[in-house]
């Protein structure tokens, strides 16, 4: 499912038109998105939780030369799903 088909969705589900679907569903992606950079977890009790972690510093190597090169630490956005989404996909 793409964005359009999730605005399709959510639109005939809560009987809105489909540019509140995307204003509604941009403002979400949004205020997930500002919560991750404030490295706030969001959770959404029954369906999960995003948050952010922490990826040390390591050496890989470039896969063309074999050449060793030094990846620097990063913050990745991460979701950890909720125990009725667990549930619902192992029945």
């Amino acid at each position: 499912m793409n964005k359009s088909e999730l605005v399709d969705a959510v639109a005939d589900a809560a009987d809105i038109s489909k540019a509140s679907a995307t204003r509604a569903l941009d403002a979400m992606l949004a205020s997930i998105q500002q919560s991750l950079e404030n490295a706030e977890p969001v959770s959404l009790v029954g369906f999960g939780t995003f948050l952010v972690r922490e990826r040390a510093a390591r050496t890989g190597r470039n896969p063309q030369t074999g050449e060793s090169i030094e990846i620097s630490a990063s913050k990745v956005p991460a979701f950890k799903p909720g125990k009725a989404l667990r549930d619902a996909l192992n029945p």
